[in-house]
């Protein structure tokens, strides 16, 4: 992806999009070379090659103003690392709010204060119009910036990234394996973890019996039986014996949605759980 001197006119890459209709996500980043093997790559790519989800990318060094490229300093009260500056922030949103359709679109910055993104965050912005996606650097971005552009602030969990890139590739790949067409099977994402609140079952393939110096591992025979009833229903029980063991608070919240049935809670009390 390459990306004039100006910052004004960034490539999508080659490929074709509808401004109408195409899902866009504006991406303010010291490091758009990060982007480019996870746009092309995978069963995601589908999604950006085809335009459904329109990815430009915006290096902030193009909006500095002086002959380093200088969008950071020390910050003021001392103190380790450097601050990412107001001016090329503000220069680079500036000129992404002119190019883009929708000048309303969110900006989105990544930091460890932020909601944590889950499912439910990824499939608002998968029906949405996209976001500017803001990736913070160094120790950090000038409050100033934040407090008058930031409308969302997201965070992958509880540790510490280098910076906001890391997030934003993984938000990218979640709303794209959202869009039609590009999982193959429409089932697909429709039975992943957190799509109805729990955790995926666990899945096998051939062999149908595997060799291990344990001995024979077989798949479960339920899997082979051709019942789909029966199958549908290990799947489910295997689904909230995980939940149930590994994240029951997502049990607590299912419960809480009404969306655990009384064969499931018949199910999770013969587990104790």
């Amino acid at each position: 992806m390459s990306i004039s001197p100006s910052g004004a006119s960034p490539s999508t890459g080659g490929w074709t999009t509808d401004p109408a209709t195409a899902l866009r996500f504006d991406v303010i980043t010291l490091f758009p070379d990060l982007f480019g093997l996870h746009l092309t790559q995978g069963v995601t790519r589908r999604a950006f090659e085809s335009g459904q989800v329109e990815v430009r990318l915006w290096p902030l060094r193009d909006f500095a103003d002086d002959n380093y490229r200088r969008v950071d300093d020390r910050p003021y009260g001392g103190g380790p690392g450097m601050v990412m500056l107001v001016e090329p922030l503000a220069r680079a949103l500036g000129a992404i709010r002119s190019a883009r359709p929708d000048s309303s679109a969110p900006l989105v910055h990544f930091t460890p204060t932020g909601r944590r993104i889950d499912q439910g965050v990824v499939r608002d912005f998968a029906a949405g119009p996209g976001a500017i996606l803001l990736c913070g650097r160094y120790e950090g971005i000038d409050q100033r910036f934040l407090d008058r552009h930031v409308d969302l602030e997201l965070s992958l969990g509880d540790f510490v990234l280098s910076g906001g890139e890391l997030p934003a590739l993984a938000l990218l790949d979640a709303v794209a394996r959202l869009q039609d067409g590009v999982l193959g099977d429409a089932q697909s994402h429709q039975q992943d973890s957190f799509s109805d609140g729990l955790l995926d079952c666990p899945h096998y393939s051939r062999p149908e019996r595997l060799q291990t110096a344990d001995g024979v591992d077989p798949v479960p025979p339920v899997l082979l039986s051709g019942n789909h009833a029966d199958i549908a229903r290990w799947r489910r029980e295997r689904s909230l014996e995980l939940t149930a063991r590994r994240r029951p608070d997502l049990i607590a919240a299912a419960r809480a949605a009404g969306a655990l049935s009384p064969a499931d809670e018949a199910y999770l009390a013969s587990l104790g759980l």
